[in-house]
C-alpha cells in the first residue's frame, strides 16, 4: 500500500475487521520503541486491522515495520497530545494509549468510544483500571508492561523490523548522524568531525546523514573531517525512509546520539556507538550485547532523567564523552555478520 494511501482519514468502508486503533504521535524513535508493542499487538488480536495514530511523514516507516495496516495521520508541536483524531465511523474496537500516561491522551481516545482502552492509570481519569506508570523505566518495557496487565503477552527484545531489500547507497560504510531535534542531545559538531576523519583516515567509508534542517550541520561535519560533498545524505529534507533503512542495515556501524536513527540501527541489528547525555541508557538505550556500544557519563547521578532532554545547551553528561573514546568503539565493534554480533533472531522470511 502506498504512503500516499496510507495517510488518508479512515472509513469503515467494505473491511469489516474489527479494529485496533494505537496512539503514538511521536517521531521514529518513538515509533521504533513501539515495535515490540506493536508486534504484541498483532500476534494478541489477530484479525484486527491495525491503525497506528502517527504523524503522517512515518507512513513508510510504519508500513516497514510489518505491524501497521494503515496510518491515521496525528500530530502536535512538541511532545503533546494531538487535539483530535481525523476517526470516522464507529469507535475503534479497542484502543491503546502508547502515548502518554496522563487525561489528554486518555480522552483524546475516549471520545471515539472504543469497546475497550488500554491505558495506565491516573487519577485524572479514575475509570481507566490500568497499571501504574513507573518514571524509571525502558520504554520498550513500559509498553510491554501495559500489554501485559491487559492480558496480551508482549516481549520488548522482540524489537526487530524486515531488513530492507532496497540496495544501500554505501554499503559497508559507517554512517554518522550528528543532528538531534535538541541541542541538549546533539553532541559537538566539531567531534563529531574529529571521529569522522580518523575513521576516514583508517580506511572506512563515511556517509553523514541529516534529517530536515540539518544540511548546514551536516555539510560543516564532512567539510571538516575532510570528506567530498557527496558525502552527506538528506538536509533539505529527511532521507526517504527506505534509502535510510538500506543504508543503515548494510552499515559497518551508526554513531549517533539519543536520536530516531540509534533506534533505527537497534530494529536492523546494525552494530552502534550510541552517544547519551541528559537521559539515562536505561530509559532509552539499545538493547545489551557487543552489537552496541552506549558513551554515557553521569559522574555519580543516579537520576534517569538527570539533565533536559529538551535543553538549549548540550547536557554536560554528553561533553564528557570524548572523541578517543568514540573512535575506540567503533573499533571495538564486532563485525556485523559474526555471530558474536547478537543480531536479532527473525523469523525466516521477514528479511
Amino acid at each position: 500500500m502506498s504512503a500516499e494511501k496510507r495517510t488518508q482519514p479512515l472509513t469503515r468502508g467494505g473491511d469489516a475487521r474489527p479494529r485496533v486503533l494505537v496512539l503514538r504521535a511521536l517521531g521514529l524513535g518513538d515509533l521504533l520503541t513501539a515495535v515490540p508493542a506493536l508486534r504484541a499487538l498483532r500476534r494478541g488480536l489477530p484479525g484486527h486491522e491495525v491503525v497506528l495514530a502517527a504523524p503522517g511523514r512515518l507512513a513508510a516507516a510504519a508500513a516497514a515495520t510489518g505491524l501497521v495496516d494503515r496510518l491515521l495521520p496525528a500530530s502536535a508541536p512538541g511532545r503533546a497530545v494531538p487535539a483530535e483524531l481525523a476517526w470516522d465511523g464507529p469507535g475503534p474496537d479497542v484502543a491503546v494509549d502508547l502515548h502518554g500516561n496522563g487525561p489528554p491522551s486518555h480522552l483524546l481516545l475516549q471520545r471515539l468510544r472504543p469497546g475497550r482502552l488500554f491505558a495506565y492509570a491516573h487519577p485524572g481519569t479514575p475509570g481507566i483500571a490500568g497499571p501504574y506508570w513507573r518514571a524509571d523505566e525502558h520504554e520498550r518495557d513500559r509498553w510491554c508492561r501495559l500489554l501485559d496487565w491487559y492480558g496480551i503477552p508482549a516481549d520488548p527484545g522482540e524489537v526487530w523490523i524486515p531488513q530492507p531489500t532496497a540496495a544501500s547507497p554505501a554499503p559497508g560504510a559507517v554512517v554518522v548522524h550528528p543532528g538531534a531535534d535538541a541541542a541538549a542531545r546533539r553532541w559537538p559538531r566539531e567531534r563529531f568531525a574529529a571521529v569522522a576523519q580518523a575513521l576516514h583516515r583508517s580506511g572506512h567509508e563515511i556517509v553523514v546523514t541529516a534529517g530536515a534542517g540539518e544540511g548546514p550541520l551536516a555539510r560543516h561535519v564532512a567539510a571538516e573531517a575532510g570528506l567530498p560533498p557527496d558525502a552527506v545524505l538528506g538536509g533539505a529534507d529527511d532521507v526517504p525512509f527506505g534509502r535510510l533503512a538500506a543504508l543503515v542495515a548494510r552499515a559497518r556501524c551508526v554513531v549517533v546520539g539519543d536520536t530516531g536513527l540509534a533506534h533505527l540501527a537497534t530494529a536492523l541489528g546494525t552494530p552502534s556507538v550510541v552517544l547519551f547525555g541528559p537521559v539515562a541508557p536505561r530509559l532509552w538505550g539499545p538493547p545489551s550485547g557487543a552489537r552496541h556500544r552506549v558513551l554515557w557519563h553521569p559522574c555519580g547521578d543516579d537520576s534517569p532523567r538527570p539533565g533536559d532532554a529538551h535543553g538549549p545547551l548540550p547536557d554536560e553528561r554528553l561533553l564528557r564523552i570524548t572523541v578517543d573514546e568514540v573512535v575506540d568503539a567503533v573499533r571495538g565493534l564486532p563485525d556485523p555478520d559474526r555471530p558474536e554480533a547478537d543480531r536479532p533472531l527473525v523469523p525466516e522470511g521477514s528479511r
